[in-house]
């Protein structure tokens, strides 16, 4: 039947969906599923199956597409991001050093000392307070201070 009316249903979903091209691809789509061998048995309504079923896999395809433009747009906005920080963000983060820099200064020796063997040698407060032959709780002590000390200075910024 859907091919011997081929045209009139053509016809029908073009209207319907807008497109004759995608009038034809449904209809091609829609006669390679019927064309299954297990497909359904007769048909009470076989003219209403058959433009349904087209309307219903042009729907299908329709979202399809759309979720793929919807991903291509994505795609195509995180190419458009500039990981590099503006000027703003560049001179922002150099007073930020500058500001730790002169924090660090006002540090008492071992304060220093202390806070960047924790930050940057990655020690222990154990590995630190044998090094400074010091306990560990006074090296969590100077560990604070120099934190809440440094902290206060790069809130202000001086």
């Amino acid at each position: 039947m859907l091919v011997e009316r081929y045209d009139h249903f053509r016809q029908r979903l073009t209207r319907r969906l807008g497109s004759s091209d995608a009038a034809q691809e449904t209809l091609h789509e829609l006669y390679l599923r019927l064309d299954r061998s297990d497909s359904a048995g007769a048909l009470q309504n076989p003219n209403t199956y058959l433009l349904t079923s087209a309307v219903n896999l042009a729907r299908d395809r329709w979202r399809t597409e759309h979720r793929r433009a919807g991903r291509v747009d994505i795609d195509a906005l995180y190419a458009l991001i500039d990981e590099n920080p503006g000027p703003d963000r560049i001179v922002e983060s150099r007073l930020a050093v500058e500001a730790l820099k002169r924090a660090l200064e006002e540090l008492t020796p071992r304060q220093r000392e202390i806070l960047i063997a924790v930050r940057y040698e990655r020690l222990t407060q154990d590995e630190i307070a044998k090094r400074f032959k010091i306990s560990a709780r006074f090296v969590r002590r100077e560990l604070q201070t120099a934190l809440e000390h440094c902290e206060s200075r790069l809130a202000k910024k001086i």
